[in-house]
């Protein structure tokens, strides 16, 4: 991934956060020389490793558990907040007319090597820890008890966990750290004035960064 250091993301903690927040990662891994694309939610063991370990689980009949490649890394990419950034937003436009539209956005690439996993008590609190997870902000919150214990056993039988040991982590927030701090602002008020979940939550990635200064374009 392509990062310039004005918007190259270090912090692990940050790089987590986003993990946790944005949780569905597009696993790619190799298969027979060609790139395998699949769309998995996570669960991240932050004290596992180095850089944390991911936990997914894809179906039986997938057969990306059996095929993947074990000395290629695969990577898991992770999207978080994303906006259009129309120029009319930015000072300079109205100054001298030189400025164009671009994308904001903050990503993360995790990549490791991959186990999978067949132990039925292993997936069994996978499934229950996931469903755990993005449950806790309901006020009525679904349970895997709350179902058929037979039922769940079957289910069980039908998937494979995932494991993947982050071997490295890179973050990429593109969030306007080029920009003038007088293009910062506008970008800020129009991001809040568009004022959808979104954009606002751009505008917080924005924000982080208004007060700190453009990076020289000739070095």
């Amino acid at each position: 991934m392509y990062r310039p250091k004005h918007f190259e993301e270090r912090d692990t903690g940050v790089l987590h956060s986003l993990i946790r927040s944005h949780p569905l990662g597009a696993w790619v891994t190799t298969v027979d020389g060609m790139l395998e694309v699949n769309h998995i939610p996570f669960l991240l063991d932050e004290a596992r490793g180095e850089h944390g370990t991911l936990i997914g689980h894809v179906a039986r009949a997938n057969p990306v558990w059996r095929t993947f490649s074990s000395t290629i890394e695969s990577v898991v990419i992770f999207q978080g907040p994303q906006a259009y950034i129309t120029p009319s937003w930015y000072a300079s436009k109205r100054e001298h007319g030189k400025a164009v539209p671009t994308w904001n956005y903050a990503v993360v690439h995790a990549h490791g090597t991959p186990r999978p996993i067949e132990d039925k008590a292993w997936l069994l609190a996978h499934v229950t820890a996931l469903s755990n997870f993005h449950e806790s902000a309901r006020s009525e919150r679904w349970s895997v008890s709350d179902a058929p214990a037979d039922y769940i056993e079957t289910l069980l039988k039908a998937i494979v966990g995932i494991e993947i040991p982050i071997a490295t982590i890179a973050g990429k927030w593109k969030a306007s750290q080029n920009r003038s701090l007088a293009d910062k602002l506008g970008t800020l008020a129009g991001l809040r004035e568009r004022g959808d979940e979104t954009a606002l939550a751009m505008a917080a990635l924005v924000d982080r960064h208004v007060n700190q200064p453009a990076p020289d374009r000739n070095s």
